[in-house]
């Protein structure tokens, strides 16, 4: 791994752990082990710094989104796979509140130029879940029901940080997944 790929990864788990704002460049080079001056070499401002860890993420959603498609042919399991996310992250979504959610809220107090580039994680998340209802029968409310998906993996991830509750986290998805369920078989029931 390159020292710029360091410097990106502890700043993206530092800006989700303590805030954008809050993380300084002090701390994502002593995270690194570089000194300051080595530092810039790589890049040159806090703001590069988070170019760099948007593009980061929206590159490993991506291949996230391509692997659950080449593992599922099913729209519905793909689907759940997102839902469960929700679970696979619980312990850190407890400590640290949503990746995506975090940022976007605290780029968007700040009145950050970057903004609406970090919105476009969301975005492709919106895109992705409306292809996968659109294949699962409904392309007329697709984007409806992917706005839903997204509120639910917001909503626990808010209420999962501020209480503090695994069981919530666990009983919501489970919640969620069978209102899924419900979603996938009238799909079913209009195609026969």
């Amino acid at each position: 791994m390159t020292t710029r790929e360091r410097i990106v990864n502890e700043a993206d788990r530092l800006f989700y752990e303590r805030g954008y704002e809050h993380t300084s460049f002090a701390d994502i080079a002593d995270a690194v082990g570089i000194s300051r001056g080595n530092f810039y070499y790589h890049l040159k401002s806090k703001d590069e710094i988070l170019d760099a860890v948007i593009e980061k993420r929206m590159t490993a959603i991506s291949e996230m989104l391509r692997a659950w498609e080449n593992e599922s042919s099913s729209p519905s399991e793909r689907i759940k796979r997102f839902i469960l996310i929700v679970i696979t992250n619980r312990p850190q979504i407890i400590r640290h509140g949503c990746p995506v959610g975090t940022l976007c809220s605290e780029l968007a107090k700040l009145g950050h130029p970057a903004q609406p580039q970090s919105n476009q994680i969301f975005a492709l998340f919106r895109s992705w879940l409306c292809q996968q209802f659109a294949q699962l029968g409904h392309e007329a409310d697709a984007d409806s029901l992917a706005m839903h998906v997204l509120a639910f993996s917001q909503g626990v991830a808010v209420l999962a940080h501020a209480f503090q509750d695994e069981c919530f986290v666990e009983r919501e998805a489970e919640r969620m997944c069978a209102w899924l369920d419900a979603v996938a078989g009238e799909a079913m029931t209009k195609t026969e």
